[in-house]
């Protein structure tokens, strides 16, 4: 019998992974929305956490520039998690 965490990860819970230039980097404002970098939307936590590791690692030489994990399967089925 699969874990309550096992099972969880072979749902399909969709993840976005984006980001862009910050104005300041104690703010969430984005400098240009035009420039944002969509990475792609990925089946589960553990896709998105790689994705977001690797632009983030590609980008830290630029304080500025962030990248967020949204988990959008929360917004598809709200109080289901």
């Amino acid at each position: 019998m699969a874990t309550n965490a096992q099972s969880q990860e072979s749902e399909q819970l969709l993840h976005l992974v984006f980001g862009g230039e910050l104005e300041s980097l104690d703010g969430l404002t984005f400098r240009d929305i035009d420039k944002l970098d969509i990475v792609g939307i990925f089946p589960n936590f553990a896709a998105a956490e790689k994705a977001w590791r690797k632009k983030a690692q590609q980008t830290v030489d630029n304080a500025h520039m962030r990248y967020f994990i949204v988990h959008m399967h929360r917004f598809l089925s709200p109080g289901q998690d």
